[in-house]
């Protein structure tokens, strides 16, 4: 029996969520930030990546580098990651030890440094790393199609940012971003393992409960509107193969349509866990896509994507041309799986199938007292960390009629972004 999730407040706005699992000495430390591209403006596309990287720099107690020792000297081991809706950092130790993700984490939420030299410095690393980017036909078109699609809303723009914004960027802009949007009013602590909770929270008070609660937040009003019809893209760069990527304009985690979403990406592509880090066994190739395009040695990889977000995102097919096929006919293809499915619908012996792949994969995604923070944590900042509890049985409820009826609703042409990637020559084509 899996312990329940305990909510607790802080008198300065941090939200702390605990879970006591026993079953090894293990305990992971997660804190989440409701900041990523979707909260930057215009000028500033990038912010909170290059914010989340100036975290790992040091503050006046814990100089850069000293993270990376306390936690390998400790057994542990950390990261960070910034998203659309979030950026999270974690510290996965001994239970015994997990007192040092606490010191470790209070201490950068209000005195990290942003020391002029490295924020030069880590400028550089950011360019090269999405110069490194822009090798990928894949990127090229991604953010393609996400600019084509979202006309109001900032998901428009790469979380990784533009090169003119990350070149025009001060040191000061990084570390308002930061005095805003990392503070205890906008976090959320998570911690999962083998802890007594009492003990841990009298822990949590310590290191975090002196810390200012920060500025109140600025709203977020963008709403992307109805698409009025179907927008089309072609990139033109030198590269090793034709690509297809379609968007249709989807519902939000919090909107009732979002299990049948869910499941239909699950019975086009297989079945995945809800989260953008992934986890459990591949199931594609039993799935409709694969079978439709791969086997048919038609596309050398094919898939689809549906990720809970915040606000409404996009469902998207994805596939890489065979050398003797084109974008156009894949694009065909893809699109004839979704209309077999709003014409056909779902038969139960599949959508059970589909069903039971799911199941699986979300119990492979909790079997680590990581990713049970992980997806505790996800879910609070985009809706309720209840969600983690209560997403088997919404799936589980979803029928034949609703995967039909939502394919039929929101994988429209109106609703539809096509994106074309065609290699060009290296001398003179590429534009």
């Amino acid at each position: 029996m899996t312990a329940p999730v305990e909510a607790h407040r802080l008198p300065n706005g941090l939200l702390v969520l605990t879970r006591e699992v026993h079953s090894a000495p293990v305990a992971t430390s997660w804190v989440w930030y409701r900041v990523g591209s979707r909260n930057e403006p215009a000028g500033q596309t990038g912010i909170s990546h290059w914010v989340e990287h100036m975290l790992f720099k040091g503050t006046p107690t814990v100089p850069k580098g000293e993270i990376d020792r306390l936690i390998a000297r400790n057994g542990g081991t950390f990261n960070g990651f910034t998203w659309v809706d979030y950026t999270a950092y974690y510290e996965t130790l001994p239970a015994d030890r997990i007192e040092l993700g606490l010191r470790l984490e209070a201490d950068r939420m209000a005195n990290a440094l942003f020391d002029p030299a490295e924020t030069e410095s880590e400028r550089t690393v950011i360019i090269s790393e999405l110069e490194g980017y822009a090798n990928y036909p894949e990127t090229w078109l991604d953010e393609a199609v996400k600019a084509m699609a979202f006309t109001v809303h900032p998901y428009h723009h790469p979380v990784i940012g533009y090169k003119s914004d990350l070149l025009a960027m001060t040191r000061d802009e990084l570390f308002q971003h930061y005095q805003t949007f990392y503070m205890p009013r906008n976090a959320v602590l998570v911690l999962v393992g083998d802890f007594n909770t009492d003990t841990i929270m009298a822990q949590v008070e310590r290191h975090f409960g002196g810390l200012p609660p920060g500025p109140d937040l600025p709203a977020l009003r963008a709403v992307e509107p109805e698409p009025q019809g179907e927008r089309r893209v072609v990139i033109r760069r030198p590269g090793p193969a034709e690509y297809v990527q379609i968007g249709y304009l989807a519902p939000d985690c919090r909107s009732p349509d979002f299990a049948p979403m869910a499941v239909l990406d699950a019975v086009l592509s297989g079945a995945k866990s809800p989260n953008f880090m992934g986890g459990g066994a591949q199931t594609n190739r039993s799935a409709r896509i694969y079978k439709a395009l791969v086997e048919t040695e038609l596309a050398a990889a094919a898939w689809s994507s549906y990720l809970p977000s915040r606000d409404p995102f996009l469902f998207e097919l994805s596939a890489t041309a065979r050398e003797d096929h084109g974008a156009a006919e894949v694009e065909r293809a893809l699109i004839e799986e979704i209309e077999r499915i709003q014409q056909d619908g779902v038969e139960q012996a599949e959508l059970a199938r589909i069903l039971k792949q799911v199941r699986a994969q979300i119990a492979y995604s909790l079997e680590s007292v990581t990713n049970q923070a992980m997806q505790i944590g996800m879910w609070e900042v985009l809706d309720s960390y209840r969600r983690v509890d209560t997403l088997l049985e919404d799936l589980a409820a979803v029928s034949a009629d609703d995967v039909r009826r939502v394919a039929q609703t929101y994988l429209t042409e109106r609703r539809r972004v096509v994106g074309h990637f065609v290699p060009a020559e290296e001398q003179g084509e590429a534009r």
